[in-house]
């Protein structure tokens, strides 16, 4: 291990605090992209906290404010969002067009 001196590279840094298990997942870890394990995690513990300890509104407020920042970030964060998003939008104004006649050639 580095002395206090020495520059520690960012992976090496926080590897410090690691348990011997968690190093050897730790580059499994770095090659993942996305939120969405994140997201369906953290969903599954604040179900958990709410079904074991329901008067813990303190911890299920915190984590339910971290499950809204994670999604933002998601949609923030990924180009397929955005594209995703406009699709939807347009399958929206195709339908309603539909619906009204617009657009139709009309024989």
């Amino acid at each position: 291990m580095a002395n206090s001196t020495t520059p520690l590279s960012p992976e090496a840094f926080y590897a410090q605090a690691l348990s011997r298990a968690e190093r050897l997942r730790l580059p499994q870890a770095r090659h993942l992209q996305g939120l969405d394990e994140e997201i369906a995690l953290l969903r599954l513990r604040l179900l958990t906290l709410a079904e074991k300890e329901p008067q813990r509104f303190d911890l299920l407020l915190k984590g339910m404010n971290t499950l809204v920042r994670l999604v933002m970030a998601k949609y923030r964060l990924s180009p397929q969002a955005g594209e995703d998003l406009g699709q939807a939008l347009a399958n929206v104004i195709t339908s309603i067009s539909t619906q009204l006649g617009i657009g139709e050639e009309k024989p």
